[in-house]
């Protein structure tokens, strides 16, 4: 059997089906973000994001054969490889780049502008897959951790250079992917707790009743320690200083480190409605669109908040309020529906691995996945902060879709050797 005819039988069609149908949509509703009726417009004009989009997915259909057609172990072997090639890349756009709509994140060949922001996600989840695959790695060396988080750490801190902190976030994904492979879930906890006092710091004006609270759960947990110590009681305490420093530090975060526009998107989180026509604009007419829909909504082409531009970006960030409009309940129930199947599909695809590398890379690829569709849907209902990135094979934008087509099909290629790997 040639090594092709072992490809076309051994991959995955399913996710193939569910990432090619998400895209396909996905260029619909860009050109329903667009369209404007009185100029008479094409899907397929090249003036067009839609027409655009389009060169994007033929361009994507190349990256996927060239990625299938490459043996599978070029992927394990070249992956330290890759990491520092587009490390390198954000380095140099920290220095080189233009800033454009306030971020410094795209290199300009000729006509054509690349985002090594969107590659490096695949890079690094090559990266920290071939270190955890590696011959003596346990998960419960500090000293490894500590490796892990410098591999996850460096692009995430340049891409912050470049002053796109929302493409940074989605680096503290990878935390999911530790847990899976062990790390204790301490960490994890601590960063859902600290979450939480965070957004309590900003919902209570008052800061003496969190402290209030703060003082009485440690008492009870003191109250209810079997065996008390000195030791057991100092810890407890220890944790109640680290949380009410915490919410100490929180106004000066909001005040002295984040940036004004930063600032307006957490207050536009917290309460849209006290600015509505200023910083809550954006969220507020992203809901109207939303919820103007209805159950079946308006009808494709025929979304009103998106012909008279009442939203913003709403091809790139805020292209979820179109299928809200256009297609109601039922199309976002649909689109939601395929975004869960896929990110599922990868996961049942990891667990089936053999090999370790493949399944840390495939449960990568998924917390990406789900970090985007994620957050990007909860920030067009209000239920996180305006961060600016984009919804995974639906927004418009060629760095962002070729990223997550090399994302998606490095992993397909993995699995369809699944067969040939030994476990480690």
């Amino acid at each position: 059997m040639s090594g092709r005819d072992n490809i076309t039988n051994n991959i995955d069609w399913l996710t193939v089906i569910l990432f090619m149908s998400i895209a396909v949509l996905g260029w619909l509703n860009i050109f329903a973000a667009v369209y404007d009726e009185s100029a008479n417009q094409s899907i397929f004009d090249m003036t067009l994001n839609s027409g655009r989009q389009l060169f994007f997915m033929a361009s994507s259909i190349i990256l996927i054969i060239a990625i299938m057609v490459v043996d599978f172990k070029f992927y394990d072997t070249f992956a330290y490889i890759i990491y520092g090639v587009v490390v390198f890349l954000l380095i140099l756009v920290v220095f080189v780049a233009r800033e454009i709509s306030g971020a410094n994140s795209w290199l300009e060949i000729g006509p054509l502008r690349l985002q090594p922001s969107e590659f490096a996600k695949f890079a690094t989840a090559l990266a920290v897959a071939k270190y955890m695959d590696s011959a003596g790695f346990r998960m419960d060396r500090l000293g490894k951790q500590i490796v892990l988080f410098i591999i996850i750490g460096v692009p995430a801190i340049l891409i912050v250079a470049q002053g796109d902190t929302g493409t940074a976030l989605v680096y503290s994904v990878f935390v999911l992917v530790f847990f899976r492979e062990g790390m204790s879930p301490m960490l994890l906890i601590l960063g859902v707790a600290a979450a939480i006092i965070f957004v309590l710091t900003l919902l209570v004006p008052n800061h003496l009743y969190l402290y209030i609270g703060i003082a009485a759960t440690a008492a009870i947990i003191i109250l209810f320690i079997k065996k008390r110590t000195i030791k057991k009681i100092a810890v407890v305490l220890a944790g109640a200083l680290i949380i009410a420093g915490v919410i100490r530090s929180v106004d000066y975060v909001i005040s002295d480190v984040l940036k004004p526009h930063q600032q307006n998107r957490i207050k536009a989180l917290i309460n849209p409605d006290a600015d509505p026509l200023g910083y809550g604009w954006n969220v507020t007419q992203s809901k109207i669109a939303i919820g103007s829909g209805g159950f079946a909504g308006k009808g494709f082409l025929r979304g009103t908040q998106t012909k008279f531009d009442f939203v913003p970006e709403q091809s790139t960030d805020f292209i979820f309020c179109t299928i809200g409009e256009e297609h109601g309940w039922f199309g976002s129930l649909l689109t939601i529906s395929l975004f869960v199947t896929l990110i599922l599909r990868i996961i049942y695809i990891s667990e089936r691995q053999k090999w370790r590398f493949a399944r840390v890379y495939g449960y990568s690829v998924a917390c990406i996945l789900f970090f985007h569709f994620a957050v990007n849907i909860g920030m067009t209902i209000g239920l996180f902060p305006v961060i600016g990135i984009p919804l995974p094979l639906f927004s418009y934008g060629g760095s962002s879709l070729w990223g997550f087509a090399i994302l998606v099909f490095i992993l397909l290629k993995l699995d369809s050797h699944r067969m040939q790997v030994l476990v480690r």
